[in-house]
Formats: C-alpha cells, sequence, structure tokens
C-alpha cells in the first residue's frame, strides 16, 4: 500500500476547506504524532482518544485544546507542538482527516513505511510550494551523492554530525542512514541541528523520529547569531536557504568577511564550527563564487581549510523548487589549507534545458572523489570519461578571483547535432547570466550599506 500518495490526496479534498499545504502538512504532522503517541505505553493522557470522543461541534475546540497543552510539554512533545494551531474551519474535515488515519492503520505500519510516507508528504509539499521551498527541501537524490563522499563515521574521530540549517533534517537522515548500512562497528554518532523556522524545525523533529534519530538535537534559532557555534562538529552537511530577502550583515566580530550574502555567512559559520580534523560539503548558490563576494570570502577561506573539491551542479537540480538557481556543492577539511582544487563540472548534460536531478546522475563524481573521505585518494582527469574532471592550482584560482566560471576549461556544450542553432542562444544565456550576477553583487552592496 502507497501511503503517502493516500495521505497526499486528501490534501485537495482541505483545499477547498481554506488549507494550503504548508498548513496541511503541519495538521497533518500533529495527527499522525497523536496518533503514533496514543500507542506509547507512558502515553497516560491520550489526546488521540480525547478527539476520537469529542462530539461534533466541539471537535475543533477540544483539538485547539489539546493542541495548546501538548506546547507545555518540557520534551521532544513539547517541542513538535511548540506555536502549535489549529488551520481548520471545519470541524468535518478534521473529523475526516482523523478517520482516515484509523482506516491506514498508521500504528500497525512499518516504521520504515511511515518514515517513507512522511518523505513522500515533505517532496509533494515542496514541490506544490515551489516559491522559497529550496530552503528547506534537498533533493534526496543529492543528499545520498554527497553523504556517499563525505561519509560520516567513517573516520576514527567522527563523533558530531551537525547541519547549522537543518531544514526537515534531510542531511542528518541521510547520513544515519549512510553509516548504519555501510559502518556496522562504529561508535555512536551524535546528530545536531539548528533551523531558524519553527515549521521546518517542526517537521525535521518528527521526521528524525521516524527515522529513528529520536536522540536527535534540533534547536530552534538562527545558526549565525551566536559569536561562536555552540557545537564543533566533525561532520557538517549542508544546504543554506537560497536568496538574500531580509538578509544582514551579522554581528559577528569572528567572520573574517562582513557582507549580508546569507549563504558566505554560512560558509563562515561552518569553517569555524568544524573540529580540529572534521571536514564539511555545504550547498550554494553560484554568487558566493562572484565578484566581491568571491573577493573578500575566498583568500581567508582557502587559508582557513582545504577546499579540495567543487561540484558544479546540473541546472534544474532543485527543479521545480528553485529551478533557476544554479548550485555547486564546496567539499573542505579544517586539517590544512588548500593547495590546489579538484573541480566536477556537471552542468554541461547531454540533454538541453532544465530538469531535476536524476537518480545516478553523479555517480561518476563519486567515483572521481575517491573513497577516502578527508580527500586523500589518489585523483586522475581520465576518472571522468567525460572530461568534467579536472585540479587546478590554488595560483589558478587567485588569477580569476576565485570564479571558477572564468577558469579557462569547459563551457556548456550541447549534443554535437544540437550545437549550431544553440550556440546564439548559449551565448545570449552566459551574457545575461553574467549580467545578473553584476545586479545581484550590486543589490548586495545596498543592502549591506
Amino acid at each position: 500500500m502507497q501511503v503517502g500518495p493516500i495521505l497526499w490526496r486528501y490534501c485537495h479534498i482541505l483545499r477547498h476547506d481554506g488549507v494550503d499545504y504548508g498548513q496541511y502538512l503541519d495538521q497533518l504532522t500533529y495527527l499522525l504524532f497523536l496518533k503514533m503517541w496514543d500507542s506509547d505505553e507512558s502515553a497516560t493522557d491520550s489526546s488521540w482518544a480525547t478527539l476520537e470522543r469529542a462530539i461534533p461541534s466541539e471537535i475543533l475546540t477540544t483539538y485547539e485544546r489539546e493542541l495548546a497543552r501538548l506546547a507545555n510539554r518540557d520534551d521532544l512533545v513539547g517541542a513538535i507542538f511548540a506555536g502549535a494551531r489549529s488551520e481548520f474551519t471545519s470541524g468535518d474535515a478534521l473529523a475526516r482527516l482523523i478517520k482516515l488515519i484509523d482506516e491506514l492503520r498508521w500504528n500497525d505500519l512499518d516504521r520504515d513505511v511511515q518514515a517513507d510516507a512522511f518523505e513522500y508528504l515533505l517532496e509533494q509539499a515542496a514541490a506544490e510550494g515551489k516559491k522559497g521551498a529550496g530552503q528547506y527541501f534537498t533533493p534526496r537524490s543529492l543528499m545520498r551523492s554527497i553523504v556517499a563522499c563525505v561519509k560520516p563515521g567513517a573516520v576514527s574521530t567522527d563523533v558530531i554530525i551537525g547541519d547549522p540549517a537543518a531544514g526537515t533534517g534531510g542531511f542528518l537522515i541521510t547520513a544515519n542512514e549512510w553509516a548504519t548500512d555501510n559502518i556496522p562497528q562504529r561508535r555512536a554518532l551524535r546528530y545536531w541541528g539548528r533551523e531558524l523556522v519553527q515549521r521546518p524545525r517542526r517537521l525535521a523533529l518528527m521526521n528524525a523520529m521516524l527515522h529513528g534519530l529520536d536522540g536527535a538535537t534540533i534547536e530552534l534559532g538562527d545558526a549565525l547569531a551566536a559569536e561562536t557555534s555552540a557545537v564543533s562538529a566533525d561532520v557538517i552537511l549542508a544546504n543554506p536557504p537560497f536568496g538574500s530577502q531580509g538578509s544582514q550583515i551579522p554581528p559577528r566580530g569572528d567572520f573574517w568577511f562582513r557582507t549580508s550574502n546569507k549563504q558566505a555567512n554560512f560558509i563562515q559559520q561552518i569553517a569555524l564550527s568544524l573540529s580540529e580534523v572534521g571536514r564539511a560539503a555545504v550547498v550554494v548558490p553560484d554568487n558566493c563564487l562572484f565578484g566581491d563576494v568571491a573577493r573578500g570570502l575566498m583568500p581567508e577561506l582557502v587559508q582557513r581549510v582545504d577546499l579540495h573539491t567543487v561540484l558544479r551542479l546540473p541546472d534544474g537540480t532543485f527543479s521545480p523548487y528553485t529551478s533557476g538557481t544554479r548550485t555547486n556543492v564546496l567539499f573542505f577539511t579544517n586539517a590544512r589549507p588548500t593547495t590546489s582544487t579538484w573541480i566536477y563540472d556537471a552542468r554541461t548534460r547531454e540533454h538541453a534545458g532544465r530538469r531535476p536531478l536524476e537518480k545516478g546522475e553523479l555517480d561518476e563524481f563519486v567515483k572521481c572523489f575517491g573513497t577516502d573521505p578527508l580527500s586523500v585518494s589518489h585523483r586522475t582527469e581520465s576518472d571522468s570519461a567525460a572530461g568534467r574532471w579536472k585540479r587546478f592550482d590554488l595560483s589558478e584560482l587567485r588569477d580569476c578571483a576565485y570564479e571558477i566560471d572564468r577558469l579557462p576549461w569547459r563551457m556548456a556544450t550541447p549534443p554535437r547535432h544540437q550545437a549550431n542553432h544553440l550556440k546564439p542562444l548559449l551565448e545570449a544565456r552566459a551574457e545575461m547570466e553574467s549580467a545578473l550576477r553584476q545586479i545581484d553583487a550590486l543589490v548586495q552592496q545596498l543592502e549591506a550599506s
């Protein structure tokens, strides 16, 4: 039985009750948790049973009262229900959803089925909401490829796995799955995250619980606000939120580059939060590798960490969530300064156009990266049959002011039969993207002034 699609179909019914996708996901999270908690022997005051007993004319009031009561608890339950409120305008709609969950026999489902269903709901909500969804949802195939390279738990000093922009907890869950499947004789790992927005944090707590990370710590707060990180992590995996709307220069004396660019600030925070031999993989948009941001951020970064690998992600990686954003993944370790950087260009797809990242599309990159998570594997440019993999000395990065697009290497090359009629379009696109980057840099300067 495909549980996720069944639950998602009911969302469309609730749309007629004025409940949008995000609100539906909130309400469903509350109710699924209440149902699970109902079967817990420690639950002496079952909210689910209280709802089932409520008469139709009082079910909305009963629901709101239970949400408020649970939000006052000082435990995981209280964290999940913090700020919770009912979005239902119809008691009939609430009663129908309660009945649907009962009919699915949610508590009788295996935990992995419950987890898969919840992930399906997260993905659907991100796809439907689209605008802003990239801030809390990262494509599963991308996370798995990144984690396969970084290998959390594979180094003897690994203890804490962190994500300062946790979203719905995808990176922490993927890290735990990889470690469980690949390192049977490993020490216990601790999972820590921080999320600024209450809704994604609530979903992350629920997601972590469904995936067996009951002990994960996911704090509510701004990772950029604290002068020093609360946690020194051995592995950090993060996809900081895209965009600069509302961004300000954080009052941080430990940041070497003062900027309102949110992603650049997260890179500084992550570099400062790594343990002595820690390592990180961070998803960033192109604006971190262009203009004043690159010139302000990168010279000090490459002295503080070894930026050993950059993955240029295919156009459309985050489609349909933020389809127009061109992105990269920066891999670095805290053990030594940078002497050279390997770049894998996955943007030159065999088929033109923007489309979501497909399963297995980054397999060649994972192979090129090598088996050592600290990037001391032997690498050669011939590891990429398509010629996407190249090493650049630090001097070459300095010569182009750390703007990867200016390196004398790959250009977006379409299939040969398309080259003639696409060439002027590609040239026009390159000019437009250059102009947009300059506009973005100007906007960031104005915001900082």
